[in-house]
């Protein structure tokens, strides 16, 4: 553990996000196939798969909360994964619905938070340094990749029974990892939290518009995080084939995140325009969902994931740095984990589990299309105002 805390604080911060990225590859892509392994029906999984962005409604707030309040989201962190350690094997125990239920409730509550924080404490870190968000978060997207290609041969051989001494194992080291992370410099002065300001961002139209069409946007998109592996099962496709599907979905998110580091000039009017373009996209990819007839189908729609999540994590995380002030920053990036992984999380395992088991998977990406047809008109509304603006500042 010396060695890992003796790192240089920025490189420990890419090698935390290569792993913690790389344990969720084990949560999002198998978590619905251990549970059906272990008798649960399509509506059940849905439902425990909402437990996550159902506790994150408590848990993304609190913690958000704590960072801002004691300015050290390093500290928040660790003990987050100190409780996520402690809890993570226990759900895995056990093959009775209610237990299940009430211990993920306990696990997501120290899980849902670690990505916005995790955001929040790299805005942190590269501030007044020539370094760019994507830098860092492209290690997350390589760590899932990398992961779920090695692992999914693995849970093929010694079986999905045992997925939660692999994920147990992951999340250890990446807590070992979290001791080295950069601290927040601390400010000045400390005026406790700033509520004023906390009040004034809540009463933004923007903002709060710009929250609603995330929701409408990631409902889809939580869908296919839950669904797809069962998908693909059902398909007859194995679970090798699943890693597959989901390696090809995040790895080229890699040389997206540099690109986006390298050209794109941050400001209102090109990020909210770019989100209504990768709306767009989303619609094109979930039309071509419902259409899906072999797994071979999917694995190749999935290479559509890394332009459309990862371009609308990447901008959609930059609004939100925009739009928040600074003080608020671990608040504001928990507000909007919330929403895109909260809210739109609930919605999306109730909904999805239900248009799943009623209507069939091409059901629920039909579903889907229109929901992302509405994000695109949402978000060029907003892009055009920009644009009316700049035309009325221009003639002025």
């Amino acid at each position: 553990m010396g060695i890992l805390t003796k790192m240089d604080p920025l490189i420990q911060l890419k090698y935390f996000n290569f792993f913690m990225y790389g344990s969720w590859s084990l949560l999002n892509p198998f978590l619905p196939l251990y549970f059906g392994h272990t008798g649960f029906n399509s509506i059940q999984i849905g439902v425990l798969m909402s437990v996550g962005p159902m506790i994150s409604l408590l848990a993304n707030p609190f913690w958000g909360y704590w960072s801002d309040r004691t300015q050290n989201p390093k500290l928040i962190i660790i003990l987050m994964l100190i409780g996520n350690v402690a809890t993570s094997q226990i759900y895995f125990q056990s093959n009775q619905f209610m237990l299940v239920f009430s211990l993920m409730l306990i696990f997501y509550f120290f899980q849902t938070a670690l990505n916005p924080l995790t955001n929040s404490l790299t805005f942190y870190a590269i501030e007044n340094t020539q370094y760019q968000f994507g830098t860092f978060r492209l290690w997350g997207s390589l760590g899932f990749a990398v992961m779920v290609l090695i692992s999914s041969p693995f849970i093929d051989v010694v079986g999905i029974q045992n997925l939660g001494y692999l994920y147990g194992g992951f999340i250890v080291f990446t807590l070992l990892l979290s001791f080295g992370l950069p601290n927040q410099a601390k400010r000045k002065e400390r005026k406790g939290f700033p509520r004023d300001q906390f009040k004034k961002l809540m009463g933004s139209g923007l903002f709060v518009f710009f929250l609603l069409l995330s929701i409408v946007i990631n409902i889809p998109n939580r869908m296919n995080f839950i669904f797809v592996s069962v998908y693909i099962g059902d398909m007859g496709g194995s679970e090798v084939l699943v890693g597959w599907s989901w390696f090809v979905a995040a790895i080229f998110e890699v040389p997206l995140f540099l690109l986006l580091d390298k050209y794109l000039r941050i400001t209102e009017r090109r990020l909210f325009g770019l989100m209504a373009l990768v709306c767009g996209l989303y619609t094109l990819r979930w039309f071509l969902m419902g259409f899906a007839t072999e797994p071979i189908h999917v694995v190749l729609i999935q290479l559509l994931h890394s332009f459309t999540f990862g371009v609308s994590y990447y901008v959609g995380t930059q609004i939100c740095d925009l739009l928040v002030p600074k003080e608020l920053r671990s608040t504001g990036q928990a507000i909007y984990g919330l929403c895109w992984m909260g809210l739109s999380g609930i919605v999306s395992g109730l909904l999805g589990g239900w248009v799943y088991g009623q209507l069939g998977a091409d059901g629920m990406y039909y579903t889907s299309t229109v929901m992302a047809c509405t994000g695109t008109i949402g978000f060029m509304l907003i892009w055009r105002t920009f644009i009316q603006q700049r035309a009325k500042g221009a003639s002025m």
